[in-house]
């Protein structure tokens, strides 16, 4: 055989060799993007987890004009409208989580607006994955307000989080006569039509979140977060919002740990004139 022909036949099977090769999983980029300070990376790794990417999920929902006049009771349309644009929100910042190869998102910062005519939420969070290939399984991907270091130690504990559960509700507070309004502008007493409305609104919020929780099957809400008060433009009426990361026993039984204690050096301020170092 001449050289030219040995060369092209070693040419074909470098070829050959090149296309049966199995291709390295797109996953495996070493390029991430994360909001997570080295303190919850280093974190992360010491439970075998890596951060992905940073994801997000927006959504804007509409209410129809004129709701926020007075009324009586649960004014529903902004509670469904909170609970759907939370919904979308939370579906879009998963999906994209799952696009980029993650298990799950810890950290999530929630933006919430309440406007008269629409409710506008946003969520940011980094997608997680076992760095290992071997202990990704199929499963669906959850979304936690779990800081990484909160989520770092559930995990040790043998908890798993299952996603962000919420509640709202958004009640009119009932209408005082007009002699008690006048009666009660020189006097100190407690207000009983928004405190009633407060209890309301929060009996309300509180039982769908646990209700969302039980959906997951999850065991219990931790990290949760409430927002409360009176709309800024629409002072007859409260709102009670309430948020956290659903979680659920991942080992036969809870894993006790032992955090040891540490005293930050850091200093949340200047608290010493640089000049005094020299």
């Amino acid at each position: 055989m001449s050289t030219s022909a040995s060369a092209r036949t070693n040419l074909r099977e470098e070829v050959r060799r090149a296309l049966t090769a199995p291709s390295a999983p797109a996953d495996r980029s070493n390029s991430t993007t994360s909001d997570l300070s080295i303190d919850e990376e280093l974190n992360l790794h010491s439970i075998g987890w890596e951060p992905v990417e940073l994801v997000s999920g927006v959504s804007l929902h509409s209410i129809p004009y004129g709701y926020w006049n007075w009324g009586q009771g649960e004014i529903v349309a902004a509670s469904s409208a909170h609970a759907t644009a939370l919904a979308h929100a939370k579906a879009r910042l998963v999906r994209e989580a799952a696009a980029a190869g993650g298990h799950g998102v810890v950290g999530v910062h929630i933006e919430r607006a309440i406007h008269p005519t629409h409710v506008e939420v946003s969520l940011v969070g980094t997608a997680v994955r076992p760095a290992d290939l071997n202990v990704r399984r199929q499963r669906d991907v959850f979304a936690s307000d779990l800081s990484a270091r909160d989520f770092t130690m559930l995990m040790v504990a043998g908890w798993e989080p299952l996603g962000l559960a919420t509640g709202a509700s958004f009640v009119f507070a009932p209408r005082r006569s007009m002699s008690t309004a006048l009666q009660q502008q020189s006097q100190n007493v407690e207000l009983t039509n928004f405190t009633e409305a407060m209890y309301s609104a929060r009996e309300a919020a509180m039982q769908r979140m646990q209700d969302m929780a039980l959906e997951m099957h999850g065991t219990g809400v931790v990290a949760v977060t409430v927002q409360e008060g009176p709309m800024s433009f629409a002072s007859h009426a409260v709102g009670f919002v309430a948020l956290g990361t659903v979680v659920r026993l991942a080992t036969p039984t809870h894993q006790l740990i032992h955090p040891t204690m540490v005293v930050s050096l850091n200093d949340a301020t200047v608290a010493f004139d640089a000049q005094t170092l020299g």
